[in-house]
């Protein structure tokens, strides 16, 4: 499985030694003419800078993939193009489902797998998570694990429990070269979209969790190579505060990242 290609001048975080990932996951909005408009206005209020502190992934709609892959690599945009969801097989009679190699022929590079929209809306169970994360690696591009506890869960003090489940049942499977390359995001289900952001402590200890169950299924080599991101109400204001953990590699960014000048305010930051 080939490896992420990283551009020359992007450099690691000199804390950690992980490239820093920021992904914009725009959901269902922005049909073709407005993602087109909205990279474009997002690359051109970035600055070199910017792009050598993190990599940046966009994940838009279906049916932007295309033209977006298009207008990225004409214009050498340094920009990753990200899709939202795969399905798990890579061929079939599965009406509206679109497939790992699809993705991987439109030059994605990060597919986000197992969003809790979709574990809400659409029922995927862990084991459905597990499964496209293995369809996404065997494509050579990289998943993004979505994993996060509900209110509930929290208030009852099931977080490790919750996330030791999804994490395990996603990723247990992989041999140490391949699991090194995952990228987690820790969103918090209560967080996301409620303009209700966690506090920093309790990302880091969300991440120090997560990272701590690549360390005992493979060790402390493996669990220093994997990326974390913090996602759930990510905004201008509080994302310099999340990039500043330890253990946080990134953003995953959702309404926030809807508007170019949000977005380039949050990777500026």
């Amino acid at each position: 499985m080939a490896k992420v290609k990283y551009d020359m001048e992007l450099r690691p975080n000199p804390r950690s030694g992980r490239y820093r990932l920021i992904s914009a996951n725009w959901k269902m909005n922005l049909n073709h003419l407005e993602a087109i408009q909205a990279i474009q206005k997002l690359n051109f209020l970035l600055r070199p800078s910017d792009y050598s502190y993190t990599e940046i992934s966009i994940h838009p709609p279906f049916t932007d993939l295309r033209p977006l892959q298009l207008l990225i690599d004409s214009d050498r945009m340094r920009i990753r193009l990200g899709a939202q969801n795969c399905h798990h097989e890579p061929s079939g009679a599965f009406t509206g489902e679109v497939s790992a190699p699809m993705l991987a022929r439109l030059n994605v590079s990060y597919v986000i797998v197992g969003h809790s929209e979709r574990r809400q809306y659409f029922n995927e169970s862990d084991e459905t998570v597990r499964s496209k994360v293995k369809a996404v690696f065997n494509s050579q591009m990289t998943p993004i694990i979505c994993v996060g506890e509900s209110l509930q869960e929290r208030e009852q003090g099931e977080t490790e429990a919750k996330l030791r489940t999804q994490v395990d049942t996603a990723v247990s499977f992989l041999p140490p070269e391949i699991a090194e390359r995952c990228v987690v995001a820790y969103e918090p289900i209560w967080a996301i979209g409620g303009g209700i952001s966690a506090k920093p402590e309790d990302a880091e200890q969300g991440a120090v969790t997560i990272r701590g169950i690549f360390q005992e299924l493979w060790g402390s080599d493996v669990a220093g190579k994997v990326r974390i991101q913090y996602g759930g109400s990510v905004n201008p204001t509080n994302a310099a505060n999340f990039m500043q953990l330890e253990n946080i590699d990134g953003l995953l960014v959702g309404g926030a990242a809807l508007d170019p000048e949000s977005l380039a305010r949050i990777i500026q930051a």
